[in-house]
């Protein structure tokens, strides 16, 4: 079934691994008459955006859906250390991990894709709760130097 694709003036989108923009005044439709690797804007991560361990992830996963003809399967390669590697640091992930993991081996890598931002997600909310903490306690530390009040 072919699937209708609306491009905004400067948006971009990539399709079995070539990047096409909409560089004109007025909004385009593409119709893909067959089966393709599509990414939308939104979905795409840059390699200078994958700057976290689990943006790491997702970018290598990006590249193993958009580039699946890798003969020396270096993305492959790359997202499983990345993803073993975030579930050693971040025990409270591995079901998101799991399930990722699942879909990459059923070969649905758009799903395994759309579920590894939960990772993102995750990693998120763990920095800001380390954020918080140490927040917290450079104020506690501050208020138990100060000398009480005259």
């Amino acid at each position: 079934m072919p699937l209708k694709i609306q491009l905004k003036k400067n948006q971009k989108i990539i399709i079995n691994g070539a990047v096409l923009e909409n560089v004109s005044q007025r909004n385009v439709s593409l119709l893909v008459g067959n089966d393709a690797a599509i990414l939308r804007d939104s979905d795409i991560l840059t390699p200078e955006d994958a700057v976290t361990p689990a943006s790491r992830t997702y970018y290598a996963l990006q590249c193993m859906y958009v580039f699946p003809d890798d003969p020396a399967d270096r993305h492959g390669k790359q997202f499983h250390e990345f993803l073993d590697g975030y579930e050693k640091a971040s025990r409270s992930a591995r079901p998101i991990i799991e399930a990722v993991r699942d879909l990459v081996a059923r070969d649905d890598l758009y799903a395994a894709l759309k579920k590894c931002r939960e990772l993102i997600f995750h990693e998120r909310d763990l920095l800001a709760d380390v954020q918080r903490q140490i927040g917290s306690q450079i104020r506690d530390t501050a208020v138990a130097g100060q000398p009480d009040g005259d």
